[in-house]
């Protein structure tokens, strides 16, 4: 780490040529939903507080919130995944197009509900979350819908990296994956994961594998503390060589993160923040260390951008993508930059 560094014009390069970028993201859509009010007063009906909504609030989520952060960052995201034939499958739509979003990759089910996750939050904290989903797995047809889609897409767009966004809502299923990395390695695109313990261990081959460290237990069924950083890169070693992964990176929430390739094994701490709340600083994570992959940035450039970029988002209330000139503002002050 202490003989790494890069220069701030190339740095400044990096964040530009994101703006050149096509993303296709794969996974589960849904709408975040906000209540957001002031808390008072206790009902006398039970001992829960009463919010008195002032504002309503719908946005889109899960790997929609990737392709918002895609968008942020300059580059070109496409959306691929289902949503229902219902009322709230038309306000997804809706949302899209009022972000400037392609429409292209959506498939439409009559079998399912659009996923909406409503927060309520009081006072400026969350107090309840409501999930109205389906988390079935999409029937055989869908898959075999979404793979013929998926590879329109390929073949006709530039695509320059594809992220696996894995909420566990029954989209992605280990055929769907085998069959897009097997696409992928053909075309030379790498492929990025953001998994859910359901799929873990069905990403074999990819290129960038970022779990949090919760997620890597569960995977991996280790019991391994976040303190003890060289155990941790053994266990994250091992894995990666059964799994035939180019790159794993770990988000270790206020101890940072760690990467671990072939070459490179490091630790980079977390950046002081006053931390609001850390809804969708994975979306964000895999979005900056997806558009680094396909720029073939340094592993440990990557990470600590991307670290970075989980520390922003959490300093806001709710799901929101990256700022760029935020982002880009803080990576020139890393120490490595010179």
């Amino acid at each position: 780490m202490k003989k790494f560094s890069v220069k701030k014009e190339n740095i400044r390069e990096i964040f530009k040529s994101f703006n050149n970028l096509n993303v296709l993201i794969i996974g589960d859509v849904m709408i975040d939903s906000y209540l957001w009010g002031k808390v008072n007063r206790i009902s006398p009906e039970a001992p829960v507080p009463i919010i008195a909504v002032t504002k309503k609030e719908r946005r889109l989520g899960g790997a929609a919130n990737v392709a918002l952060n895609i968008q942020a960052l300059g580059a070109n995201p496409i959306l691929c995944s289902v949503i229902g034939v219902d009322y709230d499958g038309q306000t997804f739509l809706d949302l899209l197009k009022t972000q400037k979003l392609s429409q292209k990759g959506i498939l439409k089910s009559r079998d399912r509900v659009t996923t909406v996750k409503t927060r309520v939050i009081g006072n400026n904290s969350q107090l309840l979350r409501v999930d109205e989903e389906t988390e079935d797995d999409i029937s055989a047809y869908e898959i075999q819908q979404l793979l013929i889609l998926i590879s329109h897409i390929i073949t006709h767009d530039k695509i320059d990296a594809i992220i696996f966004e894995d909420y566990n809502k029954g989209l992605i299923s280990p055929k769907l994956i085998s069959k897009v990395v097997e696409l992928a390695k053909t075309k030379g695109i790498p492929t990025c994961v953001d998994p859910k313990k359901k799929n873990f261990t069905a990403y074999k081959g990819v290129s960038l594998f970022k779990p949090n460290l919760k997620e890597l237990r569960e995977g991996i069924k280790l019991d391994i503390s976040g303190d003890n950083i060289n155990e941790l890169q053994r266990a994250v070693s091992s894995f990666r060589v059964k799994q035939k992964m180019e790159t794993i990176l770990v988000t270790l929430a206020e101890k940072g993160v760690i990467t671990n390739s072939r070459k490179v094994k490091e630790h980079l701490p977390a950046h002081i923040r006053s931390i609001a709340d850390v809804s969708g600083a994975g979306d964000t994570v895999i979005s900056v260390a997806a558009l680094c992959r396909a720029l073939e940035c340094n592993d440990i450039l990557t990470a600590a951008i991307a670290n970075l970029s989980g520390g922003l988002v959490c300093e806001q209330i709710g799901v929101v993508p990256v700022n760029k000139e935020q982002l880009l503002e803080e990576a020139l002050k890393l120490d490595f930059v010179r």
